[in-house]
């Protein structure tokens, strides 16, 4: 063993000398990683910028998306810098560490065998909710989808970047609408999501338990006259595989389309059950004709494409008076459209065919969404996947008329957010599948297309500076939510917001009075809101640049570069 071996290994010792002999008697406590997170450590000696990919911009909306492609720690820098407590919702679906080809650490998949693999998935998390955590409004929350083999450290994990007095709720999922029958002992029908606060005392949740879905077998509320009396209900199937069988109960059911529905789902069944030959009497209606009629004349009954279903209320709680009713809201999500098979049936309405593992589905994150009474919130995903946050908030903008905006971050593993997110959000705002086919009439709304990248951070600081003002005209966008690009030389660009009201300049050049002069000129010119970004090294500003108080002028990059350098201090001490 040479020199440096036996000084790495004394250090080792030293480090775990060190935690033994720490105050903390109670919280998690894990192996560190005997190799350093690649890109975090890249990240220590690069400053990642964001870079536009112009082609696969969608326009033609007023709310600006946007869809960042790489890791997901490189996009967590690079919005640190300049989203700081901007973010209202932060939902995360990341890798649940089943040993089964669902975790990479450093370009190679996590198995069981790996005795690193919980202290390495643990690291890999732990580093990006920090990041996160800078993110979040005060009246904002996170929402974190687990199984249950992180479920419990992950808990621990949020008890200590958050605080355990920041925990709301763990919502507990129903996966299955139908639960597994080979199971070796106790079939696993649930996953978790815990939610946590920023600031638990500026915390407001929304009033409605969920959103008004307007598909079949959903949870919501009743929105008739009879709320208050009925309270909450959901969606069951009118008929049933009957073991006691009623004649009265078996009948034709004429739809609202036209259409004739039948106990067991088809004519042939029902032609068999009353053919008086090799009739087994296994389907029938719950309710006869009688009380189907009744049904339907008080809004008990719901026609979904060829079914029948009937509101099955909850008992309404008497000692609550109608205000506490309308709160309610259960941890208990067990409502079949929460269930998986909704998430990857989405994406085959959109693709034809089944193209991501394990999507979630979109009404559980328009739930988890509509859970912040804000109309107008961002929110934040950075394990997108195949996008489902971003469909979730585009449809629940169209059912409740809001101006919610996302901003998702994917790799590009296996081309998931080339071939998968990307189209996929393409379709739901167009309306027009990959395929060339109707999906449906859209939802006009814009997207702005990113890939990561870097800015190397040179030990001659004022040369960095000078390199990451090159390249910061994506993140000025992003923060100052103007993207349509009007104009750019060599030592400055100008943007437009997609309503023409506001404007976003950028000189980011050492100051020349012949270029400054002539960019003076364009700036004064332009009508409306005007938002000036010049060039300095250090947060000071000549305030006699121009005259007009009107026109808000602001300093780059130092504030960006001085929350790089905060983060990769911190970085290198490990924390």
């Amino acid at each position: 063993m040479d020199q440096y071996e036996i000084d790495k290994l004394l250090k080792q010792i030293a480090e775990l000398q060190q935690e033994l002999n720490a105050s903390k008697k109670y919280g998690l406590v894990w192996d560190k990683e005997k190799v350093e997170e690649s890109v975090v450590e890249e990240c220590t000696t690069k400053i990642p910028v964001l870079l536009p990919q112009k082609k696969f911009n969608i326009t033609g909306g007023k709310n600006n998306n946007v869809l960042i492609e790489g890791d997901n720690y490189y996009s967590l820098i690079s919005l640190d810098t300049i989203l700081e407590e901007k973010i209202d919702v932060i939902y995360i679906d990341p890798p649940y560490n089943t040993g089964h080809n669902d975790f990479i650490y450093n370009d190679k998949f996590v198995d069981e065998e790996d005795t690193f693999r919980h202290s390495k998935w643990l690291s890999f998390i732990q580093k990006r909710l920090v990041l996160a955590k800078r993110l979040l409004k005060a009246d904002g929350f996170i929402a974190i989808s687990i199984g249950d083999q992180e479920l419990f450290a992950l808990k621990m994990l949020c008890d200590s970047v958050f605080s355990e007095n920041c925990f709301v709720s763990m919502l507990i999922r129903k996966t299955s609408s139908s639960p597994r029958m080979d199971a070796a002992f106790i079939a696993n029908a649930t996953d978790y999501c815990l939610v946590y606060a920023k600031n638990p005392k500026q915390l407001k949740i929304s009033g409605s338990p969920s959103p008004t879905y307007d598909t079949a077998d959903t949870q919501k509320l009743s929105k008739d006259e009879h709320f208050l009396e009925r309270g909450y209900y959901i969606l069951n199937k009118l008929d049933r595989g009957s073991i006691s069988y009623s004649e009265s109960c078996d009948y034709p059911i004429s739809c609202p389309d036209g259409d004739i529905a039948y106990a067991g789902g088809t004519k042939d069944g029902w032609e068999r059950r009353h053919s008086g030959v090799h009739g087994k009497k296994d389907w029938c209606w719950r309710w006869n004709k009688t009380k189907l009629d009744w049904g339907i004349k008080n809004d008990f009954i719901v026609f979904k494409k060829n079914k029948v279903y009937f509101k099955q209320y909850e008992k309404v709680d008497n000692s609550l008076n109608p205000i506490d009713r309308e709160v309610r809201f259960s941890n208990l999500l067990i409502d079949p459209l929460f269930a998986n098979e909704n998430g990857k049936q989405s994406l085959i309405d959109i693709f034809k065919r089944g193209t991501f593992d394990y999507p979630k589905p979109v009404s559980l994150i328009e739930h988890i969404i509509n859970l912040h009474p804000n109309k107008n919130a961002i929110i934040f995903d950075f394990f997108a996947g195949s996008g489902t946050t971003g469909q979730a908030v585009l449809e629940l903008n169209k059912k409740d008329g809001g101006n919610r905006k996302f901003i998702l971050c994917t790799n590009n593993e296996n081309n998931i957010c080339t071939d998968v997110t990307y189209p996929r959000l393409k379709t739901v705002i167009t309306g027009i599948r990959p395929d060339g086919s109707k999906y449906s009439d859209g939802i006009p709304s814009n997207l702005y297309y990113f890939k990561t990248g870097f800015v190397e951070d040179l030990n001659n600081s004022d040369q960095t500076k000078y390199n990451l003002a090159e390249k910061v005209d994506s993140l000025l966008c992003i923060a100052e939510d103007i993207f349509d690009e009007k104009e750019r030389n060599d030592y400055s660009s100008h943007f437009v917001s997609s309503d023409k009201k506001r404007h976003l300049f950028i000189y980011n050049d050492y100051f020349n009075k012949e270029k400054f002069d002539e960019f003076k000129e364009r700036v004064i010119k332009a009508d409306g809101e005007k938002v000036v970004y010049v060039f300095s090294f250090d947060n000071n500003l000549d305030e006699s640049l121009f005259d007009d108080k009107s026109i808000n002028v602001k300093p780059i990059p130092e504030k960006i570069y001085e929350i790089y350098k905060e983060i990769a201090e911190s970085i290198k001490r490990g924390e």
